[in-house]
């Protein structure tokens, strides 16, 4: 009696069922239809997330100083210590933006800066302990690879005790920020950034940060002129780490965010192609699949705009991003957006067809989609009722207003 045996499955099927590809499956991912590559990658989301619902979170970006050592030529936001808009923020002025993000009910900050070699390490430590005294309920997530790598260059201390000391101080995480290309052939080309903090070192601080159970993501920036072979190896070395970190600590990365290259006005411009709508789409969708060990994918509104970030959900990501109250580096690069309230946010979510949850930065909900959406509905009438009494009370160019107390009869 001969055997018999199933065909082979196809590579889009494959990837739909949620099932770990080669490197080379990967790559050709990108040789699919966009959208037979969208429903992959939106199956895998439907497995791994509750197919209905998309997060957000109420937070702050504060980048508390501009002073950079490193000369991204991609970055607008870096100034030498000599240049007349360089800035380090007072605690006091951190204070005053925290503040701020907690009359809005926020509950975390993102917090970078550059690589500012003028900083002594006490001064990050006391920064730390200045937040967990005045703003204990905020969760503090700060300081990129890169920043570490510096802390560490200037006390002579490794990486991990930067990291112990920072947590001792009330370090809650850090970013996933400099992680743009894992590939030292793209990261560290001469027109890119020579001197930005390797592949290698980048994700031995990620797995540091992931031993002592500190939040990490992780993030990727596409259009530097990459091949889809050098974006696959950017991803799995992501994925690499990510199974190293759940065997070990079990806590590895929390979510992954990409976004395009933002060239305007920056040395880069018209040095590199950038990528477009498409691209990201396709690398968003490539990534939920291919990263099968990593849970929540961010679409990027600021840089890629509402309707983009709106079709990304249907790509694979299953999170909106947060409010940010404030962003500072991409946004000097030509990203579209810099900060966004929560009501634009709960619209967009709803105007793709999901239910909109607020979470934390642990991707806990805080807020159930019921109530989120009540309080949406409460705002647009309370809109509708103030644009309602304006209409009815116009403003007579030239009238004078009642005296205070007197009567408007």
């Amino acid at each position: 009696m001969g055997q018999c045996y199933a065909p082979p499955m196809s590579l889009l099927a494959k990837a739909a069922s949620g099932q770990r590809l080669s490197p080379d499956e990967a790559v050709a991912l990108y040789d699919l239809p966009l959208f037979d590559l969208a429903a992959a990658a939106d199956a895998v989301r439907r497995l791994r997330t509750d197919p209905e619902v998309v997060t957000y979170l109420i937070d702050r970006n504060i980048n508390y100083s501009n002073v950079c050592s490193v000369g991204c030529s991609f970055c607008g936001f870096y100034r030498t210590r000599r240049q007349d808009d360089a800035y380090t923020l007072t605690f006091e002025q951190i204070s005053d933006k925290i503040r701020e993000l907690e009359a809005v009910g926020g509950s975390r900050i993102l917090m970078q800066g550059g690589v500012n070699p003028y900083l002594e390490f006490q001064w990050y430590l006391d920064l730390m302990q200045h937040i967990k005294t005045h703003h204990p309920t905020i969760r503090v997530e700060a300081f990129s690879p890169e920043e570490i790598k510096g802390m560490a260059k200037i006390t002579g201390m490794t990486s991990l005790e930067v990291l112990k000391e920072l947590q001792a101080a009330g370090l809650d995480g850090l970013p996933g920020g400099g992680g743009e290309m894992l590939v030292d052939e793209v990261r560290h080309a001469r027109h890119i950034s020579p001197a930005r903090i390797s592949s290698d070192d980048w994700i031995r601080i990620m797995g540091e940060a992931q031993s002592l159970d500190l939040y990490t993501t992780a993030t990727m920036v596409i259009g530097f002129g990459e091949t889809p072979a050098q974006r696959v190896q950017s991803m799995l070395r992501v994925r690499d780490q990510q199974d190293v970190a759940l065997e070990r600590y079990g806590n590895g990365f929390s979510a992954f965010i990409s976004w395009t290259l933002q060239t305007d006005g920056v040395r880069i411009e018209a040095k590199v192609p950038g990528a477009g709508a498409h691209e990201y789409l396709q690398n968003v969708a490539v990534s939920r699949i291919l990263l099968d060990n990593v849970p929540n994918f961010q679409a990027s509104w600021p840089t890629m705009g509402y309707k983009v970030a709106q079709t990304a959900l249907s790509f694979g990501c299953n999170d909106f991003g947060s409010t940010m109250l404030e962003e500072n580096v991409v946004s000097q690069a030509g990203a579209k957006h810099q900060t966004t309230p929560e009501t634009e946010i709960v619209r967009q979510i709803v105007e793709a067809g999901y239910k909109p949850a607020q979470r934390d930065s642990l991707y806990g909900i805080v807020k159930e989609p019921e109530r989120v959406l009540a309080e949406y509905e409460a705002a647009l009438q309370a809109a509708r009722d103030a644009s309602a009494a304006d209409a009815a009370n116009p403003v007579r160019v030239g009238a004078s207003p009642s005296p205070a107390g007197a009567s408007a009869d």
